[in-house]
């Protein structure tokens, strides 16, 4: 694994490394792999509809030799484990970790239904948990510095009406973050912990989170929302600190968003 002095900053410090990417098939996921992949490093992109994570790749490494698509179901611990085994299989290993996979329901508690509070603590909750120890297992294996970014939620900073159990999912991302921020710590480990938080971004999730396309764009439509670019901005400005520098959190919001 390549040796990162003290002095070195700037995202090209990761130029040939390895970024394993969750969610990558479509929205803040496919942005960070583009741009990833655009700063000179090397990205496994992983997502449950592995077609569409090619097609994403296709655009930015049309040859394929900087990139691998996985099929990968974060809830699943045996698909997490394949899909670390394949970027070591194919790049040697994993240095950076962004955990981006994430979805919601929005239900009232008095509402909701069993089968969505379930996918959303085992998509945003469980599924990080497994794919932050195994990137953990493999960083330390190879000796060197890593860094693990979780794409939270403004949801995790406050609690937004009717959020139900989505916002304490990402409550609970944010306490991962702190709670293994300690533990490297403690334990003298060089690797980096951080976590972004988004309020509003174009993506396909407000449909899915609102079942409803037209409420989604009704919300887009007040004011202009965070494109997925910019969390993908955010990604390469905490990659970019140099190694003695830990940005842990980043709270985002457009600049219109009144909560």
């Amino acid at each position: 694994m390549t040796t990162v002095s003290s002095t070195d900053h700037g995202v090209q410090q990761w130029s040939g490394q390895t970024a394993l990417v969750t969610g990558a098939s479509s929205g803040i996921g496919a942005a960070i792999v583009s741009r990833l992949l655009a700063e000179g490093m090397r990205v496994v992109a992983c997502a449950r509809r592995r077609d569409r994570v090619t097609e994403v790749l296709a655009a930015s490494d049309p040859l394929g030799e900087q990139s691998l698509a996985v099929r990968c179901d974060v809830r699943d611990e045996e698909s997490v484990q394949a899909a670390f085994a394949a970027a070591r299989e194919r790049f040697g290993g994993v240095d950076v970790l962004i955990n981006n996979a994430g979805l919601g329901h929005a239900a009232l508690l008095a509402e909701g239904t069993v089968a969505e509070w379930q996918e959303m603590l085992e998509v945003n909750v469980l599924g990080l948990c497994i794919c932050t120890r195994e990137a953990l297992a493999d960083m330390r294996a190879r000796g060197g510095r890593g860094q693990i970014i979780h794409i939270g939620s403004m949801a995790g900073q406050r609690v937004p009406a009717g959020a139900g159990l989505y916002a304490a999912t990402k409550h609970a991302v944010r306490a991962l973050t702190e709670s293994l921020r300690m533990e490297l710590r403690e334990a003298s480990d060089p690797i980096r912990v951080g976590e972004i938080c988004p309020g509003f971004v174009e993506t396909g999730f407000a449909a899915h989170y609102m079942k409803s396309e037209d409420q989604a764009q009704e919300i887009y439509s007040r004011f202009k929302v965070l494109e997925a670019a910019d969390v993908a901005e955010a990604v390469v400005y905490m990659l970019s600190c140099p190694p003695h520098v830990q940005v842990h959190d980043i709270l985002m919001r457009p600049t219109e968003q009144p909560t």
